[in-house]
Protein backbone atom coordinates (compact mmCIF):
# COMPACT_ATOMS: atom_id res chain seq x y z
CA UNK A 1 0.00 0.00 0.00
CA UNK A 2 0.77 3.49 -0.99
CA UNK A 3 1.94 5.57 2.00
CA UNK A 4 0.56 8.81 0.16
CA UNK A 5 -2.54 7.82 0.85
CA UNK A 6 -2.32 8.45 4.87
CA UNK A 7 -1.82 12.52 3.90
CA UNK A 8 -5.24 12.92 3.08
CA UNK A 9 -6.39 10.90 5.60
CA UNK A 10 -4.54 12.99 8.36
CA UNK A 11 -5.61 16.25 6.62
CA UNK A 12 -9.28 14.71 7.11
CA UNK A 13 -8.99 13.49 10.37
CA UNK A 14 -7.34 17.03 11.52
CA UNK A 15 -9.69 19.45 9.66
CA UNK A 16 -12.69 17.97 10.07
CA UNK A 17 -12.32 17.39 14.45
CA UNK A 18 -11.10 20.65 14.55
CA UNK A 19 -14.20 22.19 12.55
CA UNK A 20 -16.03 20.06 15.11
CA UNK A 21 -14.89 22.03 18.02
CA UNK A 22 -14.90 25.70 16.35
CA UNK A 23 -18.79 24.96 15.74
CA UNK A 24 -19.19 23.18 19.58
CA UNK A 25 -17.36 25.09 22.10
CA UNK A 26 -16.27 27.92 23.52
CA UNK A 27 -12.58 29.33 22.91
CA UNK A 28 -10.72 28.78 26.14
CA UNK A 29 -13.74 27.16 28.19
CA UNK A 30 -12.21 23.73 29.15
CA UNK A 31 -14.25 20.15 28.94
CA UNK A 32 -13.59 17.79 31.18
CA UNK A 33 -13.33 14.45 29.74
CA UNK A 34 -11.47 12.62 32.31
CA UNK A 35 -11.46 15.17 35.49
CA UNK A 36 -8.66 17.81 35.52
CA UNK A 37 -6.23 15.08 33.77
CA UNK A 38 -7.93 15.05 30.19
CA UNK A 39 -9.77 18.10 29.11
CA UNK A 40 -10.64 19.80 25.68
CA UNK A 41 -9.92 23.29 25.76
CA UNK A 42 -10.68 25.26 22.35
CA UNK A 43 -7.76 27.66 21.63
CA UNK A 44 -5.91 29.50 18.97
CA UNK A 45 -1.98 29.03 18.86
CA UNK A 46 -0.27 31.74 17.14
CA UNK A 47 2.80 30.09 17.97
CA UNK A 48 4.88 26.98 16.74
CA UNK A 49 4.42 23.54 18.25
CA UNK A 50 3.71 23.87 21.89
CA UNK A 51 3.32 27.08 21.67
CA UNK A 52 6.86 28.56 20.74
CA UNK A 53 7.03 31.83 19.15
CA UNK A 54 9.20 32.13 16.98
CA UNK A 55 8.32 35.56 15.45
CA UNK A 56 5.38 36.64 13.35
CA UNK A 57 2.63 34.36 12.12
CA UNK A 58 4.19 35.03 8.30
CA UNK A 59 7.39 34.02 9.38
CA UNK A 60 6.16 30.60 11.01
CA UNK A 61 3.78 29.97 7.75
CA UNK A 62 6.41 30.27 5.50
CA UNK A 63 8.88 28.71 7.71
CA UNK A 64 6.21 25.45 7.52
CA UNK A 65 6.04 25.90 3.49
CA UNK A 66 9.48 25.32 3.48
CA UNK A 67 9.66 22.55 5.63
CA UNK A 68 6.95 20.52 3.38
CA UNK A 69 9.29 21.26 0.56
CA UNK A 70 12.33 19.03 2.23
CA UNK A 71 9.78 16.70 3.62
CA UNK A 72 7.85 15.79 0.22
CA UNK A 73 11.74 15.62 -1.29
CA UNK A 74 12.50 13.64 1.32
CA UNK A 75 9.52 11.20 0.73
CA UNK A 76 10.30 11.08 -3.34
CA UNK A 77 14.07 10.43 -2.72
CA UNK A 78 13.26 7.78 -0.36
CA UNK A 79 13.29 4.25 -1.35
CA UNK A 80 9.91 2.99 -1.92
CA UNK A 81 10.90 -0.46 0.10
CA UNK A 82 11.61 1.78 3.08
CA UNK A 83 8.32 1.64 4.23
CA UNK A 84 8.64 2.42 7.53
CA UNK A 85 10.23 5.75 6.89
CA UNK A 86 7.54 6.32 3.92
CA UNK A 87 5.03 5.95 6.40
CA UNK A 88 6.81 8.46 8.92
CA UNK A 89 7.46 10.95 6.36
CA UNK A 90 3.32 10.48 5.02
CA UNK A 91 2.17 11.22 8.82
CA UNK A 92 4.22 14.35 8.99
CA UNK A 93 3.42 15.66 5.82
CA UNK A 94 -0.40 15.41 6.10
CA UNK A 95 0.11 16.90 10.20
CA UNK A 96 2.22 19.67 8.59
CA UNK A 97 -0.69 20.06 5.95
CA UNK A 98 -3.33 20.30 8.57
CA UNK A 99 -1.43 23.01 10.80
CA UNK A 100 -0.60 25.57 7.43
CA UNK A 101 -3.93 25.44 6.33
CA UNK A 102 -4.88 26.54 9.76
CA UNK A 103 -1.79 29.50 9.61
CA UNK A 104 -3.36 30.43 6.17
CA UNK A 105 -7.23 30.40 6.44
CA UNK A 106 -6.97 31.97 10.57
CA UNK A 107 -3.42 33.19 11.21
CA UNK A 108 -3.20 30.49 13.74
CA UNK A 109 -3.89 26.96 14.35
CA UNK A 110 -6.38 25.33 16.32
CA UNK A 111 -5.64 23.55 19.50
CA UNK A 112 -7.81 21.37 21.77
CA UNK A 113 -6.41 18.48 23.49
CA UNK A 114 -5.29 19.35 26.94
CA UNK A 115 -3.42 17.19 29.44
CA UNK A 116 -1.97 17.71 32.61
CA UNK A 117 -2.54 18.32 36.32
CA UNK A 118 -4.11 21.29 38.08
CA UNK A 119 -1.47 24.15 36.83
CA UNK A 120 1.03 21.82 35.48
CA UNK A 121 -0.15 21.50 31.93
CA UNK A 122 1.19 19.86 28.88
CA UNK A 123 0.99 23.08 26.09
CA UNK A 124 -2.52 22.31 23.88
CA UNK A 125 -2.24 20.13 20.60
CA UNK A 126 -4.49 19.09 18.27
CA UNK A 127 -4.29 15.99 15.67
CA UNK A 128 -2.12 17.54 13.26
CA UNK A 129 0.93 17.39 15.89
CA UNK A 130 0.05 13.92 17.02
CA UNK A 131 0.69 12.94 13.04
CA UNK A 132 3.60 14.73 13.21
CA UNK A 133 4.79 13.86 16.46
CA UNK A 134 4.49 9.70 15.65
CA UNK A 135 5.85 10.75 12.07
CA UNK A 136 8.97 12.00 13.86
CA UNK A 137 9.26 8.91 15.82
CA UNK A 138 9.06 6.92 12.91
CA UNK A 139 11.34 8.44 11.02
CA UNK A 140 13.88 8.10 14.06
CA UNK A 141 13.04 4.47 14.21
CA UNK A 142 13.40 3.62 10.59
CA UNK A 143 16.67 6.04 10.14
CA UNK A 144 18.22 4.06 13.17
CA UNK A 145 17.26 1.15 11.80
CA UNK A 146 18.55 1.74 8.16
CA UNK A 147 22.02 3.09 9.87
CA UNK A 148 22.66 -0.07 11.50
CA UNK A 149 22.05 -2.31 8.71
CA UNK A 150 24.27 0.03 6.68
CA UNK A 151 26.99 -0.55 9.40
CA UNK A 152 26.24 -4.54 9.58
CA UNK A 153 26.64 -4.52 5.94
CA UNK A 154 29.95 -2.12 5.53
CA UNK A 155 31.60 -4.68 8.60
CA UNK A 156 30.28 -8.24 6.80
CA UNK A 157 31.73 -7.01 3.32
CA UNK A 158 35.21 -5.72 4.71
CA UNK A 159 35.10 -8.97 6.55
CA UNK A 160 36.76 -8.13 9.36
CA UNK A 161 35.03 -7.69 13.18
CA UNK A 162 33.90 -4.75 14.56
CA UNK A 163 36.72 -3.08 16.79
CA UNK A 164 35.66 -2.74 20.39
Amino acid sequence: MNPLWFVPATIIIDQLSKLVVQHTMVRGLPIEVLGDFFRLTYIHNPGAAFGLNLGSPLLHTVVSIAALGALVYLFRTTDPGERLLRFGLSLVLGGAVGNIIDRIYLGEVVDFFDFGFGAYRWPIFNFADIFVNVGVFLLFFGYSRAEQANEADAISSAGTPPSP
